[in-house]
């Protein structure tokens, strides 16, 4: 396709069984398209990362409005499944292959993990990922407003984490894929982490988890070294 980059294949274990690898359309500076990329990794699932030019405008070409007619990433490919929107990807991913281990079936855990979700669509979007959207990316938004919901959320997950290693219970769920990437690289947006030690302490317990990768660091805002 015309508005693809170089592909890059990623050979995680496997089981038993070879399966095809999964496509993942991603940009690597993405938050969103890196929890689906992380996601994947976690679950040691072979995946093809596909790039997709957002600066040369590869988005809003017919052959990828085809895939997501919003025009944006990330876009997943299991064997014809296109799905997009990170959080729908995690949700798909964790059901069929997490075996149960990261999105719970029970009532309360499932409202959980949906609870900060929500929150990495709401205040985690308008938050961090908008203060870095400025920074890195010139987007025209508040910046003024953009730090202050980001240190408002910033200080209810500090005080949440206090009394759980997990956003969403004892165990490290879809929850914690979908709001570590922002709140991760808030400093990329000049939101210091500096005043929220549980916040740290759960970003280092993200990091260690078996099949981690992190996503590329941009020397913006607080952040000084790549």
């Amino acid at each position: 396709m015309a508005f693809l980059g170089a592909e890059l294949l990623i050979c995680a274990p496997t089981a038993e069984f070879t399966m095809q690898a999964i496509k993942l359309y991603n940009f690597p500076r993405s938050g969103h398209a890196h929890r689906a990329e992380l996601m994947l990794s976690l679950l040691q699932l072979p995946t093809e990362l596909i790039f997709v030019d957002l600066a040369k405008g590869a988005h809003k070409q017919p052959e990828y409005l085809a895939l997501n007619p919003f025009g944006q990433v990330p876009v997943l490919d299991d064997q014809g499944v296109i799905l997009a929107d990170s959080n729908a990807i995690l949700v798909y991913l964790a059901h069929k292959y997490g075996n149960g281990r990261w999105l719970p079936t029970d009532p309360v855990g499932a409202a959980r993990v949906q609870r900060w979700l929500s929150v990495a669509a709401g205040q985690i979007a308008f938050g961090p990922a908008r203060a870095r959207l400025i920074t890195v990316f010139g987007a025209p938004y508040n910046a003024e407003e953009a730090i202050t919901r980001a240190h408002d959320l910033l200080k209810v997950m500090d005080h949440e984490l206090a009394d759980t290693p997990w956003l969403a219970g004892t165990e490290p769920t879809i929850a914690d894929v979908a709001a570590y990437s922002y709140i991760a690289h808030a400093p990329e947006g000049n939101v210091s982490l500096e005043a929220y030690a549980n916040v740290r302490a759960w970003l280092a317990r993200v990091e260690a988890l078996p099949g981690f990768v992190p996503m590329p660091r941009t020397v913006a805002g607080l952040q000084t070294t790549a």
